[in-house]
């Protein structure tokens, strides 16, 4: 044990090799965003000196990781490679079956396809955009059933992820049993502002699945962070190690998604597990028509030799307690200036209140767009919408989705910037919330010049309105 300290301990590695970064000129920032139509997504990163927009993805990878790519066999057909990850599966998660994807959405387009039949329910902790989506294009309808503690963004209550238990059983009541298709729970669940589910809620959703013969499944993209949280805020976890805590929260699932671009360290990747032969038949069906044969579905035999290194690193205890806790020392930054901000701080970002930031612009304005595409322009920070425009149309009525949580994500890549980054990117973006009325694109809030179908949030682009100002 290291000897007693007040700072907090260092990242738990060091740094062998540099990637520059450069910040470019207030006229060169505002130019850029224009041209992106005040879309973050659409900027190009040679223009970003911070990137906050995703954890997907932009992990740096180990060492051993880098050395296993090395060992990669190419092999068309039962890769070797192949073999690893799935004896690094079973070790880590501990399912039966698996299924590798390009990333996450190629799972849950072969979940979803493989699972629901047209006009059939999926049972989640609040939405995800493309989970969502996934669900409609095959027939399903989403219900969200998430506690009500999550979507108030002030209250801190420690696990905002947890089902809504009563409100599962009131849902598969006035359905019927038939009429759903299956339980699908995120950990950790990111709309929220990366809010976990306790153990003990995992176990009594457990029991409900068992009492009506629902399935269960997990989207485990960032579960190694909610098993952080179990140790750190449920009883008679503290002294058990994080991968121990992991594998009993998988115990609970009959399978999972997973995008392996988060807790397992890598660039790409992602899998489908199950414990049901049935559904792991059909789901290897399914990956030969849409992302590859069965043994490789949609990766190289270099990535999944680095997700299997990822899966046994994820779960060491200092690199997730280092990775959780740099998160909340950003977090505690926005805290400390009294800006809102999503509460308790979630594992893998810091998330804005944007209407409580800018309670003068109505949602129809955009207000967490407008403040994403500012804080760019103001500091050279990349962030994210996560708000109306995320959340896209009914499909039936057309009409704009109003979520509760109006938000902006500032998400922290693994392994990838140290403290003196983030804390640039704090006082940058405190300085421009406190300076707010100065900036016309905060004062007036945008209108949509170009919105795809689907997913908008992705190719969107906008304009600013400053004829639709609601109120005062």
């Amino acid at each position: 044990m290291p000897p007693p300290q007040k700072s907090p301990l260092p990242e738990p590695y060091k740094i062998k090799m540099v990637e520059p970064i450069r910040l470019i000129s207030p006229r060169e920032r505002d130019k850029a965003i224009q041209a992106a139509g005040y879309n973050t997504f659409l900027l190009r990163s040679r223009d970003v000196f911070i990137d906050l927009l995703t954890d997907s993805g932009t992990n740096a990878m180990s060492e051993q990781q880098w050395s296993r790519l090395m060992l990669g066999d190419e092999a068309y057909a039962g890769a070797d490679s192949f073999y690893e990850l799935e004896a690094a599966m079973r070790e880590v998660y501990g399912f039966r079956y698996l299924v590798p994807v390009h990333q996450g959405r190629g799972g849950e387009h072969l979940l979803s396809r493989t699972l629901i039949t047209p006009g059939q329910y999926v049972l989640k902790n609040m939405y995800f955009t493309t989970t969502r989506q996934h669900i409609e294009l095959a027939g399903g309808i989403f219900i969200d059933v998430i506690t009500p503690e999550a979507h108030d963004a002030q209250t801190n209550f420690p696990f905002k992820g947890n089902v809504d238990l009563e409100k599962v059983e009131q849902v598969i009541k006035e359905k019927g049993v038939k009429n759903i298709a299956y339980f699908w729970i995120e950990t950790c669940v990111n709309m929220a502002g990366g809010q976990p589910v306790s153990m003990a809620n995992l176990k009594a959703l457990r029991k409900l699945a068992d009492k009506y013969h629902i399935p269960l499944y997990f989207d485990a993209t960032r579960a190694t962070e909610n098993a952080y949280f179990i140790k750190t805020r449920e009883p008679g976890y503290q002294k058990k190690r994080i991968k121990d805590i992991f594998k009993e929260m998988m115990s609970y699932a009959d399978g999972c998604t997973m995008s392996s671009k988060k807790d397992n360290l890598v660039n790409i990747g992602g899998f489908v597990a199950t414990n049901n032969p049935t559904v792991f038949r059909k789901l290897k069906e399914l990956v030969v028509v849409y992302e590859g044969l069965h043994t490789y579905g949609g990766m190289s035999g270099r990535d999944m030799e680095a997700v299997a290194q990822g899966m046994r690193e994820m779960v060491d205890d200092a690199h997730i307690a280092f990775r959780v806790e740099q998160v909340q020392r950003f977090g505690n930054l926005f805290l400390k200036a009294h800006i809102p901000i999503v509460r308790p701080i979630g594992g893998h970002a810091v998330v804005l209140d944007a209407r409580g930031i800018l309670p003068h612009l109505d949602q129809e304005r955009f207000p967490a767009q407008a403040l994403s595409a500012a804080i760019y322009a103001h500091s050279g920070v990349r962030v994210m919408e996560r708000g109306i425009v995320s959340a896209g149309r009914n499909p039936k009525t057309g009409k704009n989705r109003h979520p509760h949580l109006e938000t902006v994500r500032l998400t922290i890549p693994r392994r990838v910037y140290t403290d003196s980054h983030l804390a640039y990117a704090a006082e940058a973006v405190i300085d421009l919330i406190k300076n707010h009325k100065k900036q016309p694109l905060l004062k007036y809030g945008l209108t949509f010049v170009y919105e795809p179908d689907t997913l908008r949030f992705f190719q969107a682009r906008f304009a600013i309105n400053s004829s639709h100002l609601t109120k005062a």
